[in-house]
């Protein structure tokens, strides 16, 4: 699979409302994961919160969102990151460190509760990436 670079929003509670929105206005294909579906919930009240959802339309165009939980801070109008994804690791672990310099890694990568690698990091100019390589063994 060839690396995707995808938007990804954040939201407060309102993912599944957003998310069948756009598929309303783009049409495609909308998946919604909750953080129960993913053993994830540190909360019961976050349960059925989206914790990852995926809107690909008919003409590729492709982007993410998940609610912020309660212990995460939600700030509007910085709702948002850049999420690479893919399944060629070697690419995307380079990424991965390039965006890391002069940066934070708020998440190193790691086997993640789905089954693939995923990392976090702020790059230096402020920008939250998202890392996700599919069927990585983990680091």
């Amino acid at each position: 699979m060839q690396s995707k670079l995808n938007p990804y929003l954040s939201f407060k509670d309102s993912t599944r409302e957003a998310m069948e929105f756009y598929r309303s206005v783009f049409g495609g294909k909308l998946d919604l994961n909750s953080f129960k579906d993913y053993h994830a919930s540190q909360d019961p009240d976050e349960d059925d919160k989206i914790m990852h959802s995926v809107l690909e339309a008919d003409n590729g165009i492709t982007f993410m969102a998940s609610d912020t939980p309660d212990r995460m801070e939600y700030k509007p109008g910085t709702n948002f990151s850049m999420s690479l994804s893919g399944d060629d690791e070697a690419e995307l672990k380079a990424y991965f460190e390039k965006l890391a310099v002069g940066g934070t890694v708020t998440m190193p990568l790691n086997k993640a509760a789905w089954g693939d690698t995923f990392g976090m990091l702020t790059d230096r100019f402020g920008i939250t990436w998202l890392v996700n390589i599919s069927g990585a063994a983990g680091s």
